[in-house]
């Protein structure tokens, strides 16, 4: 198991980013959270096998048809920080 987090900059909220987050990595079989920050990024926490949370920073590179990405930031996460499933804050 592995564990990251990201910050996610631009136009990331108010366009369904962290439901489409969440459906994006429900898909993958990854724990963790995506919450709208005060700064106007999304951060995205992803617990699961590596491979997956790289498909998921792929697609967060992107985000939803409505988004626009501007800046990803990864950091190193702690798997203890995810509870059960994947929610939206």
């Amino acid at each position: 198991m592995s564990a990251a987090r990201f910050f996610v900059a631009g136009k990331v909220q108010g366009v369904w980013f962290r439901a489409s987050t969440r459906e994006q990595a429900v898909a993958l079989d990854l724990r963790g959270y995506a919450n709208n920050l005060r700064d106007g990024r999304v951060e995205v926490l992803a617990v699961g096998e590596e491979a997956a949370i790289e498909r998921l920073a792929q697609w967060l590179r992107q985000g939803p048809p409505m988004a626009r990405v501007d800046a990803l930031l990864r950091e190193a996460a702690s798997e203890s920080e995810a509870g059960d499933g994947f929610v939206c804050g």
